[in-house]
């Protein structure tokens, strides 16, 4: 049945509607992945070797690969179905590499093809880990990157000591995605059941779905969650080994955490 997806898949269709799925929550989604590519090439140069940590689609492959033509990928994730695109995408690109590994597996780095890398890039993926979880992640990713060589994570990152503006952010982002898709946009639940529609990704949709559940059906509770704020993530990757962390970006609701080894 995967022979038959990639066979039959609109990939960059389908990686088009990721990213207008994304940008229904995340209207700057292309100004943070804009200053993580301006942060790796200052930092390590123009032909990194790069880890797409949780990859999903390979929305930060893509973005690297296009941006720096001689630079060299590998792709990390659990999700078979987003796995499936970023594969199919990525087919004829000799550049691109993707694994499949569970994050919260402690064995998850020896399915990687051999470090160390010289940036490890990573954006509103991991907010699903709880915190020691993460900061035991965060220790092995430093083992990952080459002295002198970078991490960035962009996800969110709130502030808990601002309640009131925090309040009106909420609001304010939930209308504007509201207004898109009265308009239109898909949403997370729409994105899942549109794909799972698809006949050449309903294997694989179905694949995840026994894995993660259905989001189309679904709902996510965000309550169940832990989020740390940007100088825990900055603090903790100072702890784990890195020289050098602190917020590089960061939008009304989220922020971007760069660790230089």
């Amino acid at each position: 049945m995967a022979t038959h997806a990639q066979h039959e898949a609109d990939w960059r269709g389908w990686q088009e509607s990721w990213d207008r799925q994304q940008e229904t929550y995340l209207p700057d989604r292309e100004e943070r992945f804009r200053v993580m590519l301006d942060m790796t090439e200052a930092l390590v140069g123009p032909e990194p070797r790069v880890l797409d940590l949780a990859c999903g689609t390979g929305s930060i492959t893509d973005r690297v690969l296009k941006r720096m033509p001689n630079a060299r990928t590998v792709g990390v994730d659990r999700d078979p179905a987003l796995l499936a695109l970023a594969r199919g995408t990525f087919a004829e690109d000799e550049r691109a590499r993707f694994v499949t590994a569970d994050l919260s597996d402690p064995d998850w780095p020896t399915a990687l093809p051999e470090g160390p890398y010289d940036a490890v890039l990573t954006a509103t993926a991991l907010h699903w880990m709880r915190t020691e979880p993460l900061r035991g992640l965060y220790a092995q990713i430093a083992g990952l990157v080459r002295e002198g060589g970078v991490f960035m994570n962009a996800d969110h990152m709130p502030d808990e000591s601002t309640p009131r503006i925090n309040a009106a952010v909420h609001v304010f982002d939930e209308d504007r995605s509201k207004r898109q898709r009265d308009e239109g946009a898909l949403d997370w639940g729409g994105w899942w059941r549109a794909l799972s529609e698809d006949p050449a990704l309903a294997a694989v949709a179905k694949e995840r779905f026994a894995l993660f559940g259905n989001p189309a059906e679904v709902r996510h509770d965000h309550n169940n969650e832990e989020f740390q704020d940007a100088e825990w993530h900055a603090a903790t990757l100072r702890e784990v080994g890195f020289g050098e962390a602190r917020v590089v970006w960061a939008s009304p609701t989220d922020g971007m955490v760069l660790a230089l080894r």
